[in-house]
């Protein structure tokens, strides 16, 4: 049997064996005919003598083709069995052809009454088996194979129905033929209230006669439009769209549809073009995009994300003149005030553009990235949940009661200080490499029984003159390392003074780094060192997340805002300035002092996540991107230009927040097997996180970290790709630290081995 393949525009349909069904009360040469066209021309021929018979038979086959003979009125009523067919659904795209009488001797009758019984056309007698042959042959390639591609249409409307975009199609006069449930739905009309109105019927925008001008100049030539366009819903409201106009060419190579497809601006919206014009030949190719591996957005967008916009109204207009009026003028109240002069003299794209900028600028989180709800991955959404958010403010009669009430140790609990020159073989040997990035903390851990801060602190120190700057005795200063030592939870499998050690050895080795070194002064790099020592202390193995779901003393003390960052920092200054025997500080003159009591809290709170993507954004915006600019201008050896990027108090601020925030999460750049250490003792955190909110019926802030379930290398490839890359990507650009990026895509190459062969676990077996 013959199948044929029909191309249908950019679709290519499957058409199998024709089904044709012949209707005649008797066999005689007519149908005779048709009978042996059909064994001809490869088609599957049935028959039926009775208008019962034909029907039943037809619900059963769903024939291509139907042939009733309507010369003899004797046997059966034609018309009315035609009309019986086309009542089904099954009948929508079916052929039926009505076989009449030939007659030579009296005018000829009319079709009408055929048409209205609902057959597609007549046959007048003829039993030549050729002519018939002929008839089936132009019906295939005619009638039926229209009928063929009209039923495809049903997929198509199928697609368009369900599309979460807003369709509408309109002839090439703008009188609109179809609008989706999408479109219903943002426009708030009922689709009925639409069909066959011409757009000028329908209420648009105001002042967009010269919009309207340029978009129909661009799609009336045959060409795209693409860009934003304030439309007017029933009720009255504005909505920004973002809209494709697509011309349609039908017969005569004229326009004749145009479809639009829209699409609300909303908060994960990418920064668009106002308008542009696309021929339709090369469209396809220029929406091709690349994208750099393990990246979910750039910084710029994720920087540039908004709220989205409902228009700027004359009143709101005239209010906010009244604000920027005031005489308190912030950078940012200078910013919108120039857009919004700017506005005044633009073309309407060009305003509606700006409108979208000050609605960006308004907000209040103008960094924090905002994440799809229904396909993004849950890792990333818990990790995210539970690290940059203050959790959820949900009653609870439970409290978990941390610090507040503990007792922190202090130096006169504590065992007489160690000296430097009293250390024993093993830890010495331990510390051999610690100014190479690949240094083992985990062998320094085991050497000194948990307790390597105090060692690798007084070490690091003094390889920094720490003592010489602050002018104290390295017995304070060993007073001060036992103390803050002692004050980390070492049964945290994470949030523990080794930790604290890991991250001052990071920022040790981030300050000896020939840029760095550049930057900053004497008192940024005591400063970074303390910071780094200090900037988990009293951790007690639960993120912000949980302590304010709890209820805890420090979330009240706090605000439920950057609870755990601000008792580091506040703890660290209490246990050094309450005995002066490990008071580090005492020496110092006020002012220095204050200068660096500043610079150490503003590290600290660095380290807090909610401002990841702020730091990150504003270092590359200040810092990468103008050194870049400089470099490839060819003014690389322009000491001053770039001494000016770098030394400016703004930009020492970035990148000291930058340094110790890369030092404080920097475990995936770490040799491998330390990578793995890490990421199963972070994971156990999580983990022992979770079995307390159970315990407690407290919200589970992060749920895919059920020690049952969880998967090991997805988390760590979502931490990584979320938070990891852009900001290490940044930094190594700027300090120049290729063996980390090395280590960090080698990481990345072992977890996705794992998670490739499904195993949710730290390592292969055996």
């Amino acid at each position: 049997a013959p199948v044929t393949d029909v191309q249908f525009g950019p679709m290519r349909l499957h058409q199998d064996q024709l089904q044709v069904l012949l209707v005649f009360a008797e066999e005689d040469e007519q149908s005779n005919g048709f009978r042996w066209a059909c064994d001809k021309a490869g088609f599957r021929c049935h028959i039926a003598r009775t208008p019962q018979s034909a029907l039943e038979c037809f619900l059963d086959k769903h024939h291509d083709i139907i042939i009733i003979d309507h010369r003899h009125s004797r046997y059966f009523d034609a018309e009315a069995l035609c009309r019986s067919i086309r009542t089904t659904k099954a009948s929508e795209n079916t052929v039926i052809i009505c076989v009449v009488q030939r007659h030579t001797d009296r005018e000829e009758s009319s079709i009408l009454p055929l048409i209205s019984a609902g057959f597609t056309r007549r046959y007048v007698e003829n039993s030549s088996r050729m002519a018939c042959y002929n008839e089936l042959i132009q019906l295939e390639f005619g009638q039926v194979q229209a009928q063929f591609k009209l039923r495809a249409c049903n997929s198509l409307f199928t697609a368009l129905e369900k599309s979460q975009e807003a369709i509408e199609i309109t002839s090439e006069d703008h009188v609109i033929q179809y609008v989706n449930p999408a479109f219903e739905t943002m426009m708030g009309y009922q689709i009925g209230e639409l069909i066959e109105k011409e757009l000028t019927e329908v209420p648009i925008n105001e002042k967009k006669a010269d919009f309207l001008d340029t978009i129909n100049s661009c799609i009336k030539i045959g060409k795209e439009w693409q860009g934003m366009y304030y439309a007017k819903k029933k009720n009255g409201d504005s909505i920004q769209q973002n809209v494709k106009i697509l011309p349609v060419i039908g017969q005569g190579g004229k326009i004749r549809h145009y479809v639009s497809i829209s699409r609300l601006c909303n908060d994960n919206n990418k920064v668009e073009k106002t308008c542009e014009c696309i021929q339709a030949e090369s469209q396809t190719d220029s929406q091709t995009c690349r994208h750099k591996d393990m990246r979910k957005g750039s910084l710029d967008v994720r920087s540039t994300t908004s709220r989205g916009s409902d228009g700027i109204s004359q009143r709101r207009r005239s209010s906010m003149a009244r604000v920027h009026s005031m005489t308190i003028e912030a950078p940012i109240t200078k910013v919108i005030n120039i857009i919004n002069a700017a506005q005044e003299s633009s073309p309407m794209p060009v305003a509606e553009a700006l409108d979208r900028a000050l609605e960006i600028l308004r907000t209040t989180e103008l960094y924090s990235p905002q994440l799809g709800t229904k396909d993004e991955d849950p890792h990333t959404s818990d990790l995210v949940g539970g690290l940059m958010t203050d959790g959820l403010r949900r009653l609870s009669g439970n409290e978990y009661i941390l610090s507040a009430k503990q007792t922190h140790q202090v130096a006169g609990s504590l065992s007489s200080p160690i000296s430097l020159n009293d250390i024993p073989p093993r830890i010495t040997q331990a510390m051999e490499n610690e100014e190479q990035w690949d240094f083992d903390i985990f062998e320094l851990e085991a050497a000194t029984h948990k307790r390597p801060l105090v060692y690798l602190g007084l070490k690091i120190f003094a390889r920094f003159g720490i003592c010489e700057f602050l002018n104290c005795s390295e017995s304070t200063l060993r007073s001060w390392l036992q103390v803050i030592e002692a004050n980390y939870h070492s049964s945290n499998s994470y949030h523990n003074s080794t930790h604290s050690a890991d991250v001052l050895h990071a920022t040790a080795y981030f300050l000896s780094k020939e840029r760095v070194k550049q930057t900053l002064d004497p008192i940024d790099e005591v400063a970074a060192l303390i910071a780094a020592t200090v900037h988990d202390v009293d951790h007690p193995g639960r993120t912000n997340s949980f302590l304010c779901n709890a209820g805890s003393e420090l979330a009240i003390l706090y605000n439920d805002t950057a609870v755990l960052e601000s008792h580091h920092a506040a703890l660290a200054f209490q246990l050094t300035t309450r005995d002066g025997k490990c008071n580090i500080f005492k020496n110092m003159e006020r002012n220095e002092y204050r200068t660096l009591r500043q610079v150490i809290i503003d590290m600290v709170l660095a380290t807090e996540m909610t401002k990841h993507f702020e730091h990150v954004n504003k270092f590359v915006n200040s810092i990468n991107k103008p050194l870049a600019a400089l470099e490839e201008n060819g003014n690389n050896s322009d000491g001053e230009s770039i001494k000016t990027v770098l030394r400016s108090p703004e930009n020492r601020i970035l990148i000291k927040r930058m340094l110790i925030k890369c030092a404080d999460i920097s475990n995936p750049c770490r040799p491998r097997e330390q990578c793995i250490e890490w990421a199963g003792r972070i994971s156990e955190e999580y983990f022992a996180q979770t079995d307390e909110e159970r315990r407690q019926g407290l919200p589970v802030v992060m749920p895919v970290f059920d020690r049952n379930t969880c998967s090991i290398p997805k988390s760590q490839l979502s931490f990584i790709d979320y938070f990891i890359i852009d900001m290490f990507d940044a930094w190594d650009a700027f300090a120049d630290l290729p063996n980390l990026m090395e280590h960090l895509n080698n990481n990345i190459k072992y977890w996705k081995g794992l998670d490739g062969r499904n195993l949710r676990v730290l390592r292969p077996p055996p």
